[in-house]
């Protein structure tokens, strides 16, 4: 079975939304769940993302409450919680002191898409180690074959494959890159790979995951949040037709 990985960013619709939206991912039939913190300036976002992270702080998401809200439901969640991000605001909240409330708050991974590894090796690699927790690097149709062995060797969990070299829900990304799916499949790697940006369907999903673990939905899923009154049962529903 291929593994679906949902997307969503924390503090929408609503502040006190992000338990019900867990849980709710979980009991669909989703394998885990990336969670976006918010920041002011998410350049490798689209535009559907973008909103969210806008809204999100407009109602008050911070890290500190995020990692409560994780912290209260912890024994009730089965399914790996990842939590992406920009590097900036993670250092400002402290980055060791970071990592200890994600153990505290039964996160596993972490995603920093602009944190260069060279960094990630020298300076914040053995804290994660430390704290159990994984990192996950992104790779794109331009990274070249030794250097996706490179960003997989410090990666776990899983690697990142982005679809194409656009921001993420670009309407015009060539869902299926034949020959880059093809290439990053045919490499010595050791993380499973997980494909993302512009899944929308189950299709899709299909589509995208044939030469890979699984894939990662993030903008179709977002837009129900941000658009759907009746967010919850679409969202369900969304879920099971990606997974049915």
């Amino acid at each position: 079975m291929k593994k679906l990985n949902i997307y969503f960013t924390a503090g929408i619709p609503h502040l006190e939304d992000t338990a019900d939206i867990i849980k709710l991912i979980q009991d669909s039939g989703a394998d885990m769940i990336e969670i976006g913190m918010p920041y002011s300036d998410p350049v490798a976002d689209g535009p559907v993302i973008q909103k969210a992270h806008e809204l999100a702080l407009q109602n008050g998401m911070t890290i500190e409450k995020l990692l409560s809200q994780l912290k209260a439901i912890k024994s009730e969640i089965r399914i790996p919680i990842i939590l992406m991000g920009y590097i900036n605001p993670v250092l400002s909240f402290g980055f060791e002191k970071f990592c200890a409330a994600c153990a505290e708050s039964g996160v596993s991974g972490l995603i920093l898409p602009d944190l260069p590894p060279i960094e990630f090796e020298k300076n914040y690699q053995q804290i994660l180690q430390q704290y159990n927790l994984n990192f996950t690097f992104l790779v794109t149709p331009e990274t070249s074959d030794e250097r996706m062995i490179y960003l997989d060797s410090l990666s776990s969990g899983f690697l990142y494959a982005v679809s194409s070299s656009s921001t993420t829900g670009n309407e015009n990304a060539v869902v299926k890159n034949e020959n880059y799916l093809s290439r990053v499949a045919s490499l010595p790697l050791k993380n499973p790979v997980m494909i993302g940006f512009g899944i929308k369907s189950k299709e899709d999903f299909e589509n995208v995951t044939e030469k890979a673990d699984g894939g990662i939905i993030g903008t179709a899923f977002v837009n129900i949040l941000l658009h759907d009154k009746d967010w919850k049962k679409t969202a369900i529903d969304f879920i099971h037709s990606i997974k049915g």
